[in-house]
């Protein structure tokens, strides 16, 4: 974000967090030389005349095939492409799904904050400065590892996320698909002093009058156009909740279709999920608000196959977005909104039964299944021979969402069905001790004036500092108690 709005906020964290940290330990090649070391996270040098002082790293699982997917992840403020590169989890899905990823990086000599130039219209358009240094990095990538061009994608947090924008607009022919997390709208605003208003105030734009910020970033462009997910917070108080909507109404005023979503659905972390169709029935955008999470990125750490990422500074354990990102844009193999068979979705699902760890399911039989695919938050958790299904080893008092897909006898996949959402019976209650100062950070409290207060309950905690600890308690999304007496949960 801009540099005297984040001023005060980096010299309070250097008193607990070191996140302006450089990427150290890592081998540098030349973009013309050598491929550089698969299974590490390598810097690149050479690749191209550079005009945004940009550094490049990259990361490919060993053995990549050519023709693979190629995504590029920009870091927040203050951090480093390392940073993002050890708690974003985009590794694990390169490794598990095939691809390779682009780690830029900016410095404190491009923004005194380690910022991406999302405000600056001449380092974030097409041809200039930082822009024009990532595609840079694109083609070198590309090159190396024989990318598929067609299927080449940007993600970014903050700071990155609205440079992601920018680039999505400016580049909609190097960029099939982007992911905003806690980011702003293509072209808020084009200067420094006009930033801080974008990121905390609605501009009252038309949805096409921000669309027209998209087409007039390459003027001539008519298609096709990056599909969109969107990430943000509820409780973001450095990039205002607002700027989702005006994402929202962005990008799907330049696919040409309206603001009603064309199905909701109820995800893991206190996360609901807004589709919006293209006029062929496929999700063009996406929109994922966190009810209770603050500003940065969404990481749920764990083993799980939807889990990924580790906690930290602007990574905030709730749900894994990466993950969820990374199967709208079909990195996982699977085409999106549908599967390659011919039987028709499966009508009737519903939820029969719920207990503390399960789920029971039920719909009406397809003429020709040979079995049905269960899908749980979009990843499939299992196969039934008839029209009935329990999914087991959930969480207490946690909402899920599921569809379901017939399987014809020859394993070809049909569409899903339309999603229903089961919560599991039981009382979720967790608790985070911390100090004041990173409990706001966290999205569990925000402050005023100098003091924090609980997120929901608007309990007051004390002075918004490092110094003053108290544990908090989570007893529904978004509401937070003080229970320094003891942990309900």
């Amino acid at each position: 974000m801009r540099p005297s709005l984040l001023g005060r906020f980096v010299r309070r964290l250097a008193l607990t967090t070191a996140l302006g940290l450089a990427a150290t330990g890592l081998a540098a090649t030349a973009g013309t030389g050598p491929a550089a070391a698969a299974g590490t996270l390598q810097q690149v040098t050479g690749f191209g005349s550079n005009p945004g002082n940009l550094a490049m790293y990259e990361y490919a699982p060993a053995g990549l095939a050519a023709g693979a997917p190629l995504v590029v992840a920009l870091h927040g403020c203050t951090q480093s492409a390392n940073d993002y590169f050890s708690h974003s989890g985009w590794q694990k899905y390169a490794d598990l799904w095939g691809f390779a990823v682009v780690f830029p990086q900016t410095s404190s000599a491009n923004n005194s904050s380690s910022c991406f130039s999302w405000f600056d219209a001449t380092k974030d358009t097409r041809g200039k400065g930082e822009a024009a240094s990532v595609v840079q990095m694109v083609n070198t990538a590309a090159a190396q590892y024989g990318s598929d061009t067609h299927r080449v994608f940007v993600t970014g947090l903050s700071a990155g996320g609205g440079m992601t924008a920018d680039l999505l607009a400016a580049y909609p022919d190097v960029f099939a698909g982007g992911a905003v997390d806690s980011g702003l709208p293509a072209q808020c605003a084009t200067t420094l002093t006009a930033a801080s208003g974008c990121q905390q105030n609605n501009q009252n734009l038309t949805p096409a009058q921000w669309g027209d910020k998209v087409r007039n970033a390459n003027p001539g462009y008519t298609g096709p156009w990056p599909r969109v997910a969107i990430w943000q917070g509820g409780s973001d108080y450095t990039v205002y909740p607002v700027n989702a909507t005006e994402l929202r109404d962005q990008w799907t005023n330049v696919w040409g279709i309206g603001q009603s979503p064309s199905a909701t659905q109820t995800l893991s972390g206190g996360t609901t999920l807004s589709v919006y169709n293209d006029t062929a029935g496929k999700p063009a955008v996406e929109l994922y608000s966190v009810a209770g999470m603050g500003h940065g990125l969404a990481i749920a750490p764990g083993s799980g196959a939807d889990q990924c990422g580790s906690t930290g500074a602007y990574f905030l354990n709730t749900i894994c977005s990466t993950y969820h990102t990374a199967k709208f844009w079909g990195l996982d193999g699977a085409p999106s909104g549908g599967g390659t068979g011919s039987l028709p979705a499966p009508t009737g699902l519903g939820v029969t039964g719920t207990t503390a760890s399960s789920v029971s399911l039920s719909w009406s039989a397809v003429s020709g299944a040979a079995s049905y695919t269960v899908y749980r938050d979009g990843a499939a958790v299992g196969s039934a021979a008839t029209a009935s299904f329990t999914d087991g080893g959930l969480s207490g008092a946690t909402s899920y969402g599921y569809t379901v897909a017939a399987v014809d006898s020859a394993g070809n996949t049909g569409a899903r069905s339309a999603a229903v959402t089961a919560t599991t019976t039981g009382t979720p209650v967790q608790c985070f001790t911390a100090s004041n100062y990173a409990q706001v950070a966290a999205g569990r409290a925000h402050q005023s004036g100098g003091v924090a207060y609980a997120n929901g309950s608007n309990q007051n905690m004390g002075l918004w500092n490092t110094f003053v600890t108290h544990t908090l308690a989570q007893t529904s999304p978004g509401y937070y108690v003080i229970a320094d007496a003891g942990c309900p949960a």
